[in-house]
């Protein structure tokens, strides 16, 4: 047993490699992408550390090339799942009673691995599996992913060192334990970080955990899972379930043991599992924890002192930036109509320039959205946008998937601020614009503040200091992450911990010391050194 008390240094961001013409990074991520191509793997579920295969499969291919097969995915039924739940309770027999600090040195290692040997895999798979850039793959796949892992690490050094006040005569301290039972990790397509982050992070606090990664983004979750092993993490403590959300969802919900959640999607999704842990309170063994991400319908507001170019180039990238598929990305603008001449002029120009395209062609802007389901449902809007009277198309709108589910970067112009693309959630490359009248500044400050029923981030544009704040109070609830003259995404783990409230989700900061104390248990500890012999109280003389 160790005998001493531990602590994590603060760490650093990660720096991003540029991927520029002649830069080593380049050529090793492009070899890296050709060796991955062409070869073909068979992705098991991963229960108690062993391999295990079913009669359910499914293609997991490119999206920017959904001809070319990438490998092929087992999926999970009720039996696997039942059987990820006992694996997991058997290694929280030592799992929980590990020490932090050697729990910790797990993702410690995996993080390094994550920036070294592993880098060119890790983006490489990202890149093929969701279609993701290089910039938008090194981004967060390896820096946000690493950053997750080693600061995670550091808070929980914090955690662990905040002692409560001890007076005279006692010694008071709290301990931190995991929860009683299992957790259940749900994570999204569209963020590698985010799918590796959830499941470790609680893990990481000595908890067990079933994981069930979304089908479309498998191939880059399949590789960090075999990272985290080969990095040292025991049998069990993580068991990858991939499978469709019910036939996974449904048992762990049922079970006495499940103790937690912690979810990334959608909203309707993280509503119907609150509601089943509502209806199976009676049977379980204690109060699960809920955490939960679910969307966004985030904007940019511009004040008419806002630098015209600045932001253009913010709402470019907010916008269409891994094809508008980040729940952060910027989906409704409000611009001033004395600047919305220049600003359209300007944007629409920018926007022209945008290549979509196969992202191994490193001068590709925009890869494809992630399946045909996501494909169908965005360009819906756009056809409902191309037929209506309050409404016109002024830039893309064009469709294709054909190859590979391809949407071009669209601008829709709407003189209505309740058009049904400025409320609902699209998540693809297309961004509604309302033009208002620079008098009505305050009225709709108040219009984009109570338009979505979300609230996750949102970006201000303007000069003038004294607006500024003026915007920043009006707009206070409508997002949990808030920008001043910068676009609504890229959040920085230990910059910018993330969440929304509202319908965006549960607020719990993924990022921050917040989210790591929601997988803790606390018991508070008393020790007296000189007990009393007598029962008696002085007031009874």
């Amino acid at each position: 047993m160790t005998q001493a008390y531990f602590n994590v240094p603060e760490p650093k961001n990660e720096p991003y490699l540029s991927y520029a013409p002649g830069t080593p990074g380049r050529s090793g991520l492009q070899a890296e992408l050709k060796r991955l191509s062409s070869e073909e793997v068979e992705i098991p579920l991963i229960i108690g550390g062993k391999e295990v295969r079913t009669n359910s499969t499914k293609p997991v291919v490119m999206p920017h090339n959904h001809g070319h097969k990438l490998g092929t995915l087992h999926l999970a039924n009720n039996k696997e799942v039942n059987m990820a739940i006992e694996a997991a309770l058997e290694a929280r027999k030592e799992w929980a009673a590990t020490p932090w600090q050697d729990r910790v040195a797990v993702f410690l290692k995996a993080a390094d691995m994550l920036t070294g040997n592993w880098r060119y895999t890790i983006n490489a798979a990202t890149m093929l599996g969701q279609s993701k850039t290089p910039q938008q793959a090194e981004i967060e796949a390896v820096g946000e992913l690493a950053d997750f892992l080693r600061f995670n690490a550091h808070y929980l050094t914090g955690v662990m060192s905040d002692q409560p006040y001890s007076p005279d005569g006692m010694w008071n301290r709290v301990e931190y334990r995991p929860l009683e039972g299992f957790l259940f990790a749900v994570t999204p397509f569209n963020f590698t970080a985010i799918a590796v982050n959830l499941p470790t992070s609680m893990a990481m606090c000595g908890n067990v955990v079933v994981w069930k990664p979304a089908t479309s983004s498998i191939y880059s979750n399949f590789f960090m899972m075999k990272l985290l092993q080969e990095a040292g993490l025991p049998d069990g403590v993580i068991n990858f379930v991939p499978g469709s959300g019910p036939d996974v969802g449904d048992p762990v919900m049922e079970s006495p043991q499940f103790a937690g959640l912690q979810f990334t999607g959608s909203e309707g999704t993280f509503n119907h599992l609150w509601k089943k842990t509502a209806e199976n309170l009676d049977k379980y063994h204690s109060y699960p924890r809920i955490v939960g991400e679910t969307g966004g319908k985030d904007f940019i507001f511009a004040h008419n002192s806002a630098d015209v170019k600045e932001l253009a180039v913010a709402a470019l990238r907010g916008a269409y930036e891994y094809q508008g598929q980040k729940c952060s990305a910027a989906s409704r603008m409000y611009v001033p109509e004395s600047i919305w001449p220049e600003f359209k002029e300007t944007f629409l120009a920018e926007v022209a320039k945008i290549k979509t395209g196969d992202i191994s062609d490193f001068s590709t802007f925009m890869g494809a959205v992630i399946d045909k389901k996501a494909f169908d449902s965005i360009t819906g809007y756009i056809d409902f946008a191309s037929e209506a009277d309050d409404a016109e198309i002024i830039a893309g709108g064009s469709y294709d998937d054909s190859t590979g589910y391809f949407v071009e970067p669209t601008v829709i112009l709407t003189g209505n601020p309740h058009f049904k693309t400025m409320q609902e959630e699209i998540f693809g490359p297309v961004l509604t614009i309302y033009v208002y009248k620079d008098d009505d500044f305050e009225a709709t400050l108040d219009l984009c503040n109570k338009t979505s029923p979300y609230g996750l981030t949102g970006a201000i544009f303007a000069k003038n200091r004294y607006v500024i704040n003026q915007m920043s109070d009006a707009l206070q609830d409508a997002a949990g992450n808030f920008y001043i003259n910068d676009k609504p995404t890229a959040a920085v783990v230990n910059q910018q911990p993330f969440g929304g409230a509202r319908k965006s989700g549960t607020n719990d900061k993924a990022g921050s010391k917040q989210n790591m104390l929601r997988w803790l248990s606390a018991r508070a500890i008393k020790e007296t050194h000189e007990p009393p012999k007598e029962w008696e109280y002085p007031y009874m003389g």
